[in-house]
C-alpha cells in the first residue's frame, strides 16, 4: 500500500506506523509535519482542519508541495462527514486524489451510501467508517458491521481503539469481525472507559490488537492518536512510541 522503509531500520515493522495529525492540533500543519519527522515517523493521517479539502483549488498545488518539503506522506484523511450531497462528496474525493491520499476516514450518514461506493470505485479510494465513542452513529462493532453489510469492499472500517474502549467494545474483536476491510486505525488508550492515557497505561490490549492486525496482514496507516495535552503533546507522544517499540517483539 505505501512505500516501505528498509525493515532493518524500522522498529515498527511490519506496520506502517504514522500519526493522526489531530494529535498535533496545537501546531500549524507544516510545523506538525516537521514534528512528525522529528518523532521518526513519515506516514500521516491529516485532520481536515489542518489540511482543508475545502481550500481553494488554486492552493492545492502549494499544499502538496508543503507536505513534500517536510518529507512526510499524507496517506489517509479524516474524519470527514458525508451526507446526501453527492456533489460535495465528490469534492472531497477530488482533493484526496490530488493529494495522493489512499484512504478517507469517514462518518457517513445513511443516505450517503447510495453513492459512496460508486465514488470510491471511480477514484480508487476506499472509505473507512470511523467509530466515535458512546452514543454516536457508529459507536459499536455491530453498527459498523451493519453499515458495511451489502456494500462492496470499498466500504471498510477505521478502528479507533480508544473510542471502542469508551463504548465498552473490544478493539481486538473489531479486527476479527472486520478482517480485510480494516483500512485504518486510530491507536489510542483509555483507562476505565473515561480517561485517555499514554499507550500502555490504559486498558487496551496493545499486543493482542497488533497481533490481530498482523494476522489480517494490515497494510494501511497505523495512526497513533493522542487526545490529551494539545499544547505540549510531544513528550507523551514519544512515550507512546517508546512503549510500542518495547512490545513489538511480542507481536
Amino acid at each position: 500500500m505505501f512505500r516501505r522503509r528498509q525493515q532493518a531500520k524500522d522498529p515498527y515493522h511490519p506496520f506502517q506506523m504514522g500519526i493522526q495529525s489531530y494529535s498535533l492540533r496545537g501546531f500549524g500543519f507544516e510545523e506538525a509535519l516537521k514534528r512528525t519527522r522529528q518523532l521518526g515517523l513519515e506516514w500521516v493521517e491529516a485532520f481536515p482542519m489542518h489540511f482543508p479539502y475545502f481550500a481553494p483549488r488554486e492552493q492545492w498545488a502549494s499544499m502538496k508541495e508543503m507536505v513534500a518539503r517536510t518529507q512526510t506522506q499524507v496517506v489517509a484523511y479524516g474524519v470527514v462527514g458525508f451526507g446526501a450531497d453527492e456533489k460535495a462528496a465528490r469534492g472531497v474525493f477530488e482533493f484526496a486524489k490530488a493529494m495522493g491520499i489512499k484512504v478517507i476516514t469517514a462518518d457517513p450518514e445513511p443516505e450517503s451510501f447510495r453513492y459512496l461506493a460508486r465514488l470510491c470505485e471511480e477514484f480508487r479510494i476506499p472509505i473507512a467508517i470511523h467509530n466515535h465513542g458512546p452514543n454516536t452513529r457508529y459507536d459499536t462493532i455491530r453498527s459498523v458491521v451493519e453499515a458495511m453489510r451489502g456494500q462492496p469492499d470499498w466500504i471498510g472500517a477505521c478502528i479507533d481503539t480508544g473510542h471502542y474502549l469508551r463504548s465498552g467494545e473490544d478493539p481486538v474483536e473489531a479486527v476479527r469481525r472486520f478482517g480485510k476491510r480494516v483500512y485504518g486505525v486510530h491507536l489510542k488508550d483509555v483507562k476505565n472507559r473515561t480517561q485517555f492515557t499514554v499507550l500502555g497505561k490504559g486498558d487496551l490490549d496493545t499486543v493482542g490488537f497488533l497481533r490481530a492486525l498482523k494476522q489480517i496482514d494490515f497494510k494501511y496507516c497505523l495512526a497513533l492518536e493522542y487526545e490529551e495535552n494539545p499544547k505540549d503533546p510531544i513528550p507523551d507522544i514519544q512515550a507512546c512510541l517508546d512503549y510500542l517499540k518495547s512490545v513489538m517483539g511480542k507481536v
